[in-house]
């Protein structure tokens, strides 16, 4: 059965179709950081995305997260035992061959994946390509882990924009894109999206759907709800052949208060790092 929202205004989901239900209680107790040589356990990549943040982006969700957010939407991402491996150079490559502007990291939690994380980020930026990263920890929280931590170091280091922030669903944000609360922080790490604070405003929530050839459809980006269960509606057919379905699983940035934010109606400072 599709997972329903459980927010009033607005949704944020993604398909994850190698992803499994299960849990256990050490999944839930464990907030480990991987090693540089590990694989990185992966729910869904989706390329040539316009709607993960600024520009056209390498969206990767990450598999594993032990922060778990009230009313978070990826309860399937929050077990290590799902999704699938894929390796750094595998990631990498495809990044870097896609052509998109750059890669946004989510899930999941990608700080409990560190250390390989890190490294494809050090790589794409030096390819060009920018890097966005979804934390549900705090940048100070961050920080002061990355002084007995080289590998969270390394991954905010080669970050050039940061949400940083559990979703708080008390806290729905109806004003920035790419976020869920109104509690999570835009950080500018580097000059990269330096004009965002500035044009903020002018970015939009998209939502996209690809058919399959096999007829799996899937969704990624935000939507307001009546248009999710639209979409979500066992009868909904986008071509008029009755032979897709949507097979989809709601999903959203697990990204708590930081510093300062990017807030295009509100005079909370932009923070430069």
């Amino acid at each position: 059965m599709l997972q329903r929202c459980r927010r009033t205004w607005r949704s944020r989901f993604a398909t994850i179709c190698c992803s499994k239900p299960e849990d256990t209680v050490r999944d839930r107790q464990e907030a480990a950081v991987s090693s540089t040589s590990d694989p990185i356990r992966v729910g869904r990549v989706v390329p040539h995305t316009s709607a993960e943040g600024p520009g056209v982006r390498f969206a990767i969700w990450v598999q594993g997260c032990s922060i778990r957010c009230h009313g978070c939407f990826n309860p399937h991402l929050w077990s290590t035992s799902g999704g699938v491996t894929m390796s750094v150079d595998q990631l990498t490559d495809a990044a870097i061959a896609s052509g998109d502007e750059g890669i946004t990291l989510l899930g999941g939690e990608p700080f409990e994946q560190a250390g390989p994380l890190g490294i494809i980020a050090q790589q794409v930026r030096e390819a060009g390509l920018s890097v966005m990263t979804f934390t549900g920890y705090t940048l100070p929280r961050l920080r002061s882990r990355a002084t007995s931590n080289q590998e969270i170091g390394r991954l905010l280091n080669a970050t050039d924009l940061l949400v940083d922030g559990p979703y708080i669903a008390s806290k729905p944000d109806h004003e920035r894109p790419w976020v869920g609360s109104t509690n999570q922080q835009f950080h500018l790490l580097t000059d990269r999206y330096r004009a965002l604070a500035e044009n903020l405003p002018s970015e939009t929530d998209r939502l996209e759907i690809r058919i399959a050839p096999d007829g799996l459809i899937s969704v990624n980006g935000w939507a307001p709800t009546t248009t999710l269960e639209k979409l979500l509606a066992e009868d909904f057919d986008p071509i008029g052949t009755n032979s897709g379905r949507i097979h989809a699983q709601l999903a959203t940035r697990t990204s708590s208060p930081g510093d300062s934010s990017i807030s295009p109606r509100s005079s909370r400072p932009v923070s430069s790092e």
